[in-house]
């Protein structure tokens, strides 16, 4: 007999649908809405803004939406807007997603100062 780990998400959908619950319900919709829900975001510190390479080196805490520990790297920016925001030192909430073999800060909420 073998055992299967399921990750949260996946023992939502099981419940869901072992309960007679159809794929298209409301709950499923509302994980494809355009706007990042506050919790959906990351924190980190910016340690680095490379302008030139438009990239921004975070050590951040846990990417939920990636699966990926808490550690220090290098992201490229969606909108190269983004690096004139921040500055090494500042505290932020993101959004980083997967665009082919890169990591990509797609949303990104300025300090206040």
């Amino acid at each position: 007999m073998h055992t299967i780990k399921l990750k949260p998400k996946h023992l939502a959908l099981a419940a869901l649908i072992a309960a007679g619950a159809p794929l298209a319900t409301p709950v499923l919709a509302q994980s494809t809405a355009a706007s990042t829900p506050a919790s959906e975001l990351s924190e980190g510190e910016i340690r680095k803004v490379d302008k030139e390479a438009r990239k921004l080196t975070i050590k951040h805490g846990e990417l939920r939406n990636l699966d990926m520990a808490a550690m220090t790297m290098v992201f490229q920016v969606k909108d190269p807007a983004m690096l004139d925001q921040v500055k090494a030192g500042d505290h932020v909430r993101f959004k980083a997603e997967r665009k082919g073999a890169s990591l990509v800060v797609t949303e990104l909420q300025p300090p206040l100062r």
